[in-house]
């Protein structure tokens, strides 16, 4: 839902919107030019001072006002003949036109209402209106994006122009924020939409009569200093009765002109104080840089609306059409996918698809849609959903468990869950299991026990068709070859092998960083910005479905890295074992924000063995800070398999590893990196009492190894890794 209060107004108002922004961009330079150009004030100078130099270079003027610039405009008459010109406050003389000049008249009048009168002011404020949506709208975005507003400036990544998108809209959106508020205050005060304060005190009954008195010479002028003028305006020639006009940033007042005293006084009200401020922070006239910086602001709209457009596009292309879909109130079948990458919407197409081939009329959306209350005609809800990361949502179904739990369950409609993931990963459909388990405390029937579809395999999900097709009495039998990645071709640089002496052939792979078009970049193709931890998904020729590697370097090392061993039987690993230098592999990014480390200052635990300390290594290799980072790794043999050995003593000695312990299971008594760890209890705690954060790295059966060792270690401390891991402490990436 928030994406759609995001996208629409966006997608129809983006001409409107980018015809107010470059307007007010170009608008917002004249308040930095006219305080460049301004001749410079007196220092001390008062309004006595500039009022009897301006009447004496012209005796007829009429008025003097300052601009929230500094700049000293004069009105007189000269006989019948009006004259107005910017003067020096050092010698009340002309010396410039004050014209505003055709150009700015011109954009100021488009900006306000488009050249069309009230009625384009309408329509402005319904571009400003737009504008609040997309950058509230916006921001909500960024901070989930982002995992929450403490992370709002934490590195983004992703393709380019989703990562385009989110950086400039992080920093502009107070701008266009603001500058969407302020322009619907000032178009409501326009239309005297909003209260008003009395703007001038009741005019004196009484004055001197005396006239002549230099303005020099009268003290309520004296006492003004020059910065504060916001308007003078004198007494008409030859009228005793006329007053002087003052008006400051403090308020209004008459001053007699024969006696230059001050005889009312009224303070600015409230309203007039706000519409001043909003004035200024809408135009930055009286402060240049704000102005600056909103024109800054301004110019990001234009970008934001091409990468935003983009990400639009992208999201459309990658999930699959179903012509003659049904509207979500009309359809009988409601299939909603939970996908990260876009497999997951190419079975439930085919799903969708297969059912109107028997008259179904068919609803298909994103999980983060669910609201069963549109529903009305609806027979039965399915909903196939892949997992991301450790039992996490996956990009189309966030916020789809709070949804379940909130919404009333639909009488005598059934609910099947269906999901998609990789058994070699231990979260292997966590995701589809905390949906049905939130269904069912939602009081949804659930029909099906939950199914799994490992690895995308057609003949698990033709399995699960026909008995969802007997289920609900339709002749089901689908088979779907999900269409591979797209991926990009990366050239092997080198390698260095390990491991046959203990027959666990492994190889450390580093291919080329690719020269990726800025168009495939923008369009979220080729190999965009990555980190190590981040994934490389693998293609293996013959098959659709990647492998996925951590990666052990970053884009800043200007080479992709991985650590492979190889599996008996492994179709990829086995091909990528193969390789020789210049061949070529053709491979994918994933990003893994859950296995990253935080930017604190905090010392790193980091655990891995075999092919584990791969993003591990990674994470070394960026350490140029120095942060305090704690290895232990396990291998089989230090003659066999110790990944590394040489890049590890380089960064121990350059200080960025701080310790190292190994544990090697065939040298010796066997000994592995969770028996290490206890027997540096005691050092472990140290580091948790200074805040230390783990990560651990490698197989399933490491891992949890390393968790009970760990839960033992930390019970004294009032600690375990699920109480880590729930605040932001206790990261895993396990196979």
């Amino acid at each position: 839902m928030l994406r759609q209060i995001h996208r629409w107004p966006g997608l129809l108002a983006a001409a409107l919107i980018l015809t107010l922004a470059l307007s007010g961009a170009a608008l917002s330079l004249f308040p930095a030019l006219e305080r460049l150009s301004s001749p410079a004030a007196v220092s001390g100078q008062t309004v006595g001072d500039l009022a009897a130099k301006v009447l004496a270079a012209h005796p007829g003027v009429e008025q003097i006002r300052r601009s929230p610039s500094g700049r000293i405009t004069a009105y007189w008459f000269e006989g019948d003949v009006a004259g107005a010109a910017v003067v020096d406050p050092a010698t009340g003389q002309d010396v410039a036109s004050a014209d505003q000049g055709a150009m700015q008249r011109w954009l100021t009048d488009f900006h306000r209402s488009l050249l069309l009168g009230d009625a384009g002011r309408y329509g402005s404020a319904v571009g400003a209106v737009a504008m609040l949506v997309l950058a509230l709208s916006g921001a909500l975005l960024v901070a989930r994006r982002q995992g929450g507003w403490q992370r709002w400036f934490a590195p983004i990544k992703g393709p380019l122009a989703g990562r385009w998108h989110a950086e400039l809209a992080r920093v502009a959106v107070v701008g266009l924020g603001l500058s969407a508020v302020t322009a619907l205050w000032m178009t409501a005060s326009t239309f005297d939409l909003l209260p008003s304060d009395e703007a001038n005190p009741a005019l004196p009954q009484t004055v001197s009569g005396e006239v002549g008195l230099s303005p020099a010479a009268m003290t309520a002028l004296q006492q003004t200093p020059m910065a504060d003028l916001r308007d003078l305006t004198f007494p008409y020639a030859g009228d005793a009765t006329d007053v002087f006009t003052l008006t400051t940033g403090a308020g209004t007042g008459y001053i007699d002109q024969g006696t230059g005293e001050m005889l009312a006084w009224q303070s600015p009200g409230p309203w007039t104080t706000v519409g001043e401020w909003i004035y200024l922070l809408h135009t930055g006239d009286g402060a240049a840089l704000w102005g600056l910086l909103l024109g800054l602001a301004a110019l990001t709209v234009p970008v934001l609306s091409v990468t935003g457009g983009l990400i639009w596009w992208r999201n459309r292309q990658s999930r699959p059409r179903l012509h003659g879909m049904a509207a979500a109130s009309m359809a009988e079948t409601v299939i909603l996918v939970g996908s990260e990458g876009g497999t997951t919407w190419g079975f439930a197409a085919a799903l969708a698809r297969a059912m109107q081939g028997h008259g179904q009329g068919v609803h298909l959306a994103a999980l983060s849609s669910f609201a069963p209350q549109t529903y009305a005609h609806a027979k039965q809800i399915v909903v196939m959903t892949a997992t991301w990361g450790n039992g996490d949502a996956p990009t189309s179904a966030r916020g789809a468990l709070e949804r379940i739990a909130k919404a009333a369950p639909l009488t005598g409609v059934p609910l099947v869950v269906l999901g998609f993931g990789d058994r070699n990963f231990p979260a292997f459909c966590a995701y589809a299991e905390a949906v049905e388990t939130a269904a069912r405390t939602a009081g949804w029937a659930l029909p099906m026990a939950l199914d799994r579809i490992d690895r995308q395999s057609p003949q698990a999900f033709a399995r699960w068709s026909r008995a969802f097709g007997d289920l609900i009495g339709l002749p089901l039998d689908i088979t779907h070859q999900p269409e591979a990645p797209q991926s990009t071709a990366l050239r092997l640089l080198s390698r260095k092998d390990y491991g046959d002496s203990v027959q666990a052939p492994t190889s450390i792979l580093r291919f080329a960083l690719p020269q990726t078009p800025l168009w495939q970049r923008l369009t979220g193709r080729g190999i965009g910005r990555f980190s190590a931890g981040d994934l490389l998904g693998i293609v293996p020729e013959g098959s659709t479905v990647a492998r996925l590697y951590s990666l052990a370097s970053a884009q800043s090392d200007g080479f992709v890295e991985i650590v492979v061993r190889k599996h008996p039987g492994g179709l990829c690993s086995g091909q990528l074992l193969a390789l020789r230098p210049g061949d070529t592999v053709q491979a994918f990014l994933r990003p893994n924000p859950g296995f990253q480390p935080d930017t604190s200052k905090a010392p790193l635990i980091l655990i891995g063995a075999g092919t584990g300390i791969g993003p591990l290594v990674g994470f070394l290799r960026a350490n140029r800070g120095h942060r305090p980072m704690h290895l232990w790794f396990g291998a089989r043999h230090p003659q066999a398999d110790y990944l590394y050995a040489e890049d590890l003593a380089t960064w121990q000695a350059d200080k960025r590893l701080t310790s190292l312990r190994t544990a090697f299971s065939r040298m010796g008594r066997r000994h592995y990196v969770q028996d290490v760890l206890r027997e540096d209890a005691e050092a472990i705690r140290r580091l948790m009492a200074q805040g230390a954060r783990i990560m651990v790295c490698g197989g399933r059966e490491m891992a949890k190894g390393v968790r009970d060792a760990m839960t033992d270690i930390l019970h004294p401390l009032g600690l375990s890794p699920a109480s880590l891991r729930a605040g932001g402490r206790y990261a895993e990436d396990v196979y």
